[in-house]
């Protein structure tokens, strides 16, 4: 029972990493229409500028957060900018293509400045961090990550509800068109989204980097697990990205805690199978039902 309940906290935790990850996926879906087949390489650029910020420049951990996030929120505008305002009109499929080009060309300009080697953070989570509940121990990775999704949910929550930015973005969501007939200003609510999934994207990278390291190979992979998360919450709700979040992470862990570590990247994709054949938009996705 005790090791049941260790992988359960494990699962937990790598959940809530998968549900940060899947927000920044959701919001520019949701916003744009667009797949962003480049996810998992922001993500991987957020990592490397904390550690170039904290390890390399050795400036203070605090610090090297506000820098990280200010910069990955600016990458993002200049990425929508440079890249998918000047697609605006174009067919989705050219769209999706062009982040497919993106995240080519990021993972290989990472690799041409960082190469394909490991890299690890100095260990700078407090101890205060570790709790023990009964017979089960929480390290101060996972506690950190449970503390920054519940963080990370409260500031999203009040964003969209009372901020008159994440109004409009919940508007552009529901309807571009009608958003456009009320002055909305569509094309900012893109290029924002862009840049919250950016910051977020950072935010994961950095949680990653702190559990398994920093590795241009590993962080890009993390952007096709968002896929099943999203797949199975559904692509339109950011509710269902954190549910299935949970889901796979605590899924993942078990079947590699009970039978093989092997079979732990494998998991996810048989989930996506199978919610793609029972249940294709998802468990909270938005059913389209057109009429001929």
């Amino acid at each position: 029972m005790d090791f049941f309940l260790q992988l359960l906290v494990q699962g937990l935790s790598v959940g809530c990493l998968y549900a940060i990850a899947a927000l920044g996926f959701v919001m520019i879906f949701k916003s744009s229409s667009v797949l962003n087949f480049a996810h998992g390489e922001l993500l991987a650029i957020g990592a490397y500028i904390f550690l170039v910020i904290s390890v390399w420049l050795n400036l203070p951990i605090y610090l090297a957060f506000i820098i990280t996030f200010v910069g990955s929120f600016l990458l993002g505008f200049v990425i929508e900018r440079l890249f998918l305002r000047p697609m605006i009109g174009e067919a989705l499929i050219e769209v999706i293509m062009l982040t497919v080009g993106l995240a080519a060309m990021f993972k290989g300009l990472l690799l041409f400045i960082f190469s394909g080697n490991t890299y690890v953070y100095p260990s700078f989570l407090p101890a205060g961090l570790t709790l023990k509940i009964g017979s089960v121990s929480i390290s101060p990775v996972y506690t950190a990550t449970f503390l920054i999704t519940i963080v990370f949910l409260i500031v999203f929550g009040l964003f969209f509800k009372y901020s008159s930015q994440g109004i409009y973005m919940r508007s552009v969501a529901d309807s571009q068109t009608a958003a456009l007939s009320l002055g909305v200003n569509v094309r900012r609510v893109f290029a924002l989204s862009w840049a919250i999934a950016s910051l977020v994207c950072a935010m994961s990278g950095i949680v990653l980097g702190i559990l398994n390291g920093i590795n241009v190979h590993d962080l890009s992979k993390m952007g096709l697990k968002v896929f099943p998360v999203v797949i199975l919450g559904g692509l339109e709700s950011i509710g269902g990205a954190i549910i299935g979040g949970l889901i796979i992470g605590v899924i993942e862990t078990l079947v590699s805690g009970y039978f093989s570590t092997s079979l732990r990247d494998v998991v996810a994709y048989i989930i996506l199978v199978i919610i793609l054949m029972i249940k294709p938009y998802g468990l909270f996705g938005l059913v389209e039902i057109e009429r001929v």
